[in-house]
């Protein structure tokens, strides 16, 4: 029952994509269906596996036989693979829902024509279906073709609208990402040659400086990835993309891929040198940083929210890290971030995504006043502001309230550093943010403000969820991240 549940699960957005290849201007009901039932599958596997590991390997790769003679490809549901799914799944759906108001000739930014519609779904709908089968890989070897499979439906949909900038944009993505999944593959390449296996328990395997050879490997994958320092620019770029992709990418899935990576390789609790995890730790800090010194000279709303993004992904690799050095809170309130900052941003982008909809422009300094004509769009975006910049009881300030608890328990000045340092992050965040949402929304309105604004049902629907989202992720969260390392 849970192996066909799984396999349900997985199928089901690849035939929302297939089918909406054939129907084309008519695909939105099926990729809503499709992913509705897709959603439903993974909270019910969650659920059903909540506190217990199920593995179950299903098929051979038929060119591995002889050499590795045990099936290697199946599902993992443990309370971290539980977390994201709980992420990738219902925020994949919420992005076809939102897509099939935005995503029409009305949009006042970016008109499309229906028959641009099945390209659109087909893509969307295999980006679902990647994370999903990425979220329970039980090996590296799944992990890396499911990871391939974000790569290449992330340059598709950055490059969705064929203009210039996108195409370029598109492909840039493509390239610096692949750039690390080289790195990536160099680490299955080690990882099999040494112990042919391809099982995240056999990092345990090696010998302590060659496992921490394949810990920087697959470091830098993950840097590339999430879009880290040094290889972080081509997520700011990456906004060419419909802005309900860039919600999607941003809030659960390529980006997050790589943080996921790491958990994953940290979580098994092989022992690695604390060299290599202060590595981790220390990039994680100078991109917070150089994150935030971005945010100042942004006009466009969503390079502001992808520089967001790039900081608050260095926070999940600070906590891995901090759970590296022998903290296991720190490794919890990590994975709870994935959750509560998927949520939070998802809000945000997707209130960018109404705002350019109605007024057809993005521009921070071209807006203001829009509470009077947009006061649900407003609200949400308060609350997904205050919720990412960690303000309680929202999303947020539970999981950055564990990271830095599990910094304070480390041994020596690290720990008072890194809170020292976050703190001051924190607070210059929320001041910057929360006078952007006052820029936008609030006071007398600019020309491109004084529109009639009536958002269409399924945005206004998105934005209730998400809001919701912000206080409940933590509380659906927390029962699973309690789980880990125990």
């Amino acid at each position: 029952m849970i192996s066909s549940v799984a396999v349900v699960m997985l199928i089901l957005p690849v035939a929302g994509a297939l089918l909406s290849v054939m129907l084309k201007g008519r695909a939105r009901p099926a990729a809503l269906v499709t992913a509705a039932l897709s959603t439903a599958a993974a909270v019910w596997l969650t659920v059903a596996k909540y506190g217990s590991v199920y593995t179950k390997m299903l098929w051979h790769v038929p060119w591995l036989r002889g050499i590795v003679d045990v099936p290697v490809l199946g599902f993992l549901v443990d309370p971290l693979a539980s977390v994201m799914l709980l992420v990738a799944a219902p925020i994949g759906f919420l992005t076809v829902l939102f897509s099939t108001a935005y995503l029409t000739d009305k949009n006042r930014e970016h008109p499309v024509k229906s028959e641009h519609y099945g390209r659109y779904y087909f893509w969307l709908l295999l980006f679902i279906a990647s994370m999903v089968g990425l979220a329970v890989s039980p090996n590296f070897l799944q992990f890396f073709a499911f990871w391939e499979l974000t790569t290449l439906c992330s340059w598709a949909l950055i490059s969705f609208y064929q203009t210039e900038t996108s195409l370029r944009a598109g492909f840039k993505a493509l390239l610096m990402t692949h750039v690390g999944s080289g790195f990536f593959l160099l680490a299955i390449l080690i990882l099999f040659a040494r112990t042919s296996s391809f099982d995240f328990s056999a990092l345990g395997m090696l010998p302590d400086g060659l496992r921490a050879g394949v810990f920087v490997l697959l470091l830098i994958a993950a840097w590339a990835k999430a879009a880290q320092v040094p290889v972080q620019t081509w997520l700011p770029d990456a906004m060419e993309a419909p802005t309900p992709i860039s919600a999607y990418l941003h809030a659960a899935a390529m980006v997050k891929a790589g943080v996921y990576l790491m958990a994953r390789t940290l979580s098994g609790g092989w022992g690695f040198p604390a060299k290599t995890v202060l590595l981790m730790a220390g990039m994680a800090l100078v991109t917070i940083l150089v994150a935030l010194s971005f945010y100042f000279v942004q006009d466009d709303l969503k390079r502001l929210l992808a520089y967001s993004t790039i900081a608050h992904l260095g926070y999940v690799l600070l906590g891995i890290a901090v759970g590296g050095l022998g903290s296991t809170l720190g490794l919890r309130g990590a994975v709870l971030h994935i959750i509560c900052h998927g949520y939070s941003k998802a809000t945000l982008f997707f209130c960018a995504g109404v705002v350019s909809y109605v007024t057809g422009t993005r521009s921070i300094s071209s807006l203001r006043g829009l509470a009077k004509t947009m006061p649900l769009t407003a609200t949400a975006f308060f609350v997904g502001v205050l919720s990412v910049t960690g303000v309680p009881p929202l999303a947020c300030f539970w999981s950055k309230f564990m990271i830095l608890s599990g910094a304070m328990r480390l041994s020596g000045a690290i720990g008072p550093c890194i809170v020292i340092f976050i703190l001051c992050e924190t607070l210059i965040s929320f001041g910057w943010m929360l006078y952007i949402a006052q820029k936008i929304f609030l006071g007398a309105p600019l020309a491109a403000a004084q529109v009639a604004a009536d958002p269409p049902l399924a945005m206004n629907a998105t934005l209730v969820i998400l809001m919701i989202a912000c206080v409940a992720a933590p509380f659906v969260g927390m029962p699973f991240v309690q789980l880990i390392g125990k």
